[in-house]
């Protein structure tokens, strides 16, 4: 029996894969447990309707990204904090901390886990930091770190 998978089932089939298995197996466990319907010609259709939502809305979520990109290479985040000799900060810029001040100022809302700060910035001056939009979008930002008076 052929039939489309709605989730992963472990060993046959990936969601939105259409396969074949045995009929008992399709009837007494993959449908009764909503992991599968029968693949007829209506549920075939939903599914490739399904497929085609799912790429126009891929194709808009990369679109925004390429933009929210033209707006972040744009922008320098400025901070003022306490140095010590040789501009060596008290404390450090973290990623947090920086997605912070994105929201605050410049409305903004990226999630801190996607800006890619190796270690958190403890130094006065200019740092360039990549911010990951999407999975093919990256965005360089600049941080600016100055003394307070």
């Amino acid at each position: 029996m052929k039939v489309i998978f709605l989730k992963d089932v472990k060993g046959k089939g990936k969601k939105g894969e259409v396969k074949n298995v045995a009929d008992g197996y399709a009837q007494n466990f993959l449908i009764k447990q909503g992991l599968a319907v029968e693949a007829n010609n209506s549920n075939v259709s939903s599914l490739n309707a399904q497929k085609k939502k799912e790429e126009k809305v891929a194709a808009q979520e990369l679109e925004d990204a390429k933009k929210l990109k033209e707006t972040v290479e744009k922008i320098t985040v400025e901070f003022s904090t306490k140095a010590g000799e040789g501009g060596r900060l008290f404390g450090s810029i973290t990623s947090k901390q920086i997605a912070e001040e994105l929201k605050k100022n410049h409305d903004i809302k990226i999630d801190k886990r996607k800006i890619e700060l190796d270690d958190a910035i403890r130094t006065l001056g200019y740092t360039k930091v990549q911010v990951k939009l999407h999975t093919e979008v990256a965005a360089t930002l600049n941080v600016h770190v100055k003394e307070a008076n």
